[in-house]
């Protein structure tokens, strides 16, 4: 099972790549840009990747990210996220970024998209790796700077697929949000939206009816509504789930407390994703084995994880077939019958 997980092809739809900074590199930039940090070494970061709720890993997470000041800073981050992808059977990602979180800081919009613009490329010419880029807003500001971030957006819109919604959901509903996003869609952009993680499940129908998204992140809160379960099945609205996260973030005790095999099961059109890797103790292999461990999924279900997500992407029909023969592919020589 092991030795299936960690060949398997992957698609990943819910990456921060600001989530994807090694304590490593944060110190390796830190020094590089003259930055003082408030932790003497490596292993003083990791301790402090002992979180009590999303609040408290937000908090350490912009702390971390004032390390990122340059357009090579940003390259340097998405180009060791892209070599992780590699190790880790990736070959397609949607990677959200904040960019409100570095302009706030004084960082140029475009040294932001252009850094990790250019090693998406890169990671498309020499590691096989195909792409996209979504930018979030951060919820607990206000609309009004979401809609300014949506105009420093659109000299940039062709490397920009669409826009999502992250950060704090409590106490900052999807309505707070309305106008932007429709702004968004006239532009044509695509629409995602974190909701049902630490928010309630009327927050997913919230975000379907108020800001008409394509899928949830997170939406594993989905399971307290039952007529809300039979909508996302029946419009196979993907669920971009992130197991390692929503154990460490404590929206589940334990792994095995998990409902995301559960909600394979009834026909959701679920996925697997890492969200903050860095912070939240593993890339796409290791979210993959942490939920076949605690689960006991079949390989055939662990692969529909896969195929969900290559449907959920936003590649275009030819490409989702490529890649779904790739699958494919791997399926038929991974399981053929013993004769």
């Amino acid at each position: 099972m092991d030795g299936f997980i960690k060949t398997l092809p992957k698609v990943e739809l819910h990456l921060h790549i600001e989530g994807t900074l090694e304590p490593e590199l944060m110190f390796a930039l830190a020094k590089r840009n003259s930055i003082d940090l408030p932790y003497e070494s490596v292993a003083q970061v990791q301790a402090a990747y002992d979180f009590d709720d999303l609040q408290s890993f937000l908090d350490l997470y912009y702390q971390g990210a004032q390390v990122l000041l340059h357009e090579q800073d940003f390259y340097d981050l998405t180009w060791a996220y892209l070599k992780r992808c590699k190790t880790d059977h990736v070959i397609h990602t949607e990677i959200f970024f904040d960019p409100q979180m570095h302009t706030a800081r004084g960082v140029p919009f475009d040294a932001v998209i252009n850094g990790i613009t250019r090693a998406l490329e890169d990671g498309q010419e020499q590691l096989n790796i195909s792409s996209h880029t979504i930018m979030c807003f951060l919820r607990h500001l206000s609309e009004e700077d979401a809609i300014e971030t949506l105009q420093q957006a659109l000299p940039y819109k062709d490397k920009i697929i669409g826009v999502g919604l992250d950060s704090s959901e409590q106490g900052h509903p999807p309505e707070k949000f309305k106008r932007v996003f429709e702004q968004a869609k006239e532009l044509g952009f695509l629409t995602v939206a974190h909701a049902g993680e630490e928010g309630p499940a009327s927050n997913i129908w919230d975000g379907l009816d108020m800001l008409h998204i394509s899928r949830v992140d997170h939406g594993v809160r989905c399971i307290e509504d039952e007529s809300l379960v039979q909508h996302l099945v029946e419009k196979q609205i993907p669920l971009t789930v992130c197991p390692l996260s929503n154990v460490k973030l404590k929206v589940f005790d334990h792994m095995r407390d998990h409902n995301i095999v559960e909600l394979l099961r009834k026909g959701l059109c679920v996925t697997v994703n890492s969200d903050d890797p860095a912070y939240f103790g593993g890339y796409m292999v290791d979210n993959f084995l942490a939920v076949a461990h605690a689960l006991n999924p079949s390989k055939r279900e662990l692969a529909k994880f896969t195929e969900n997500a290559i449907e959920a992407s936003f590649l275009t029909l030819e490409e989702k077939t490529a890649l779904k023969e790739v699958l494919q592919h791997y399926i038929d020589k991974q399981l053929k019958p013993i004769l």
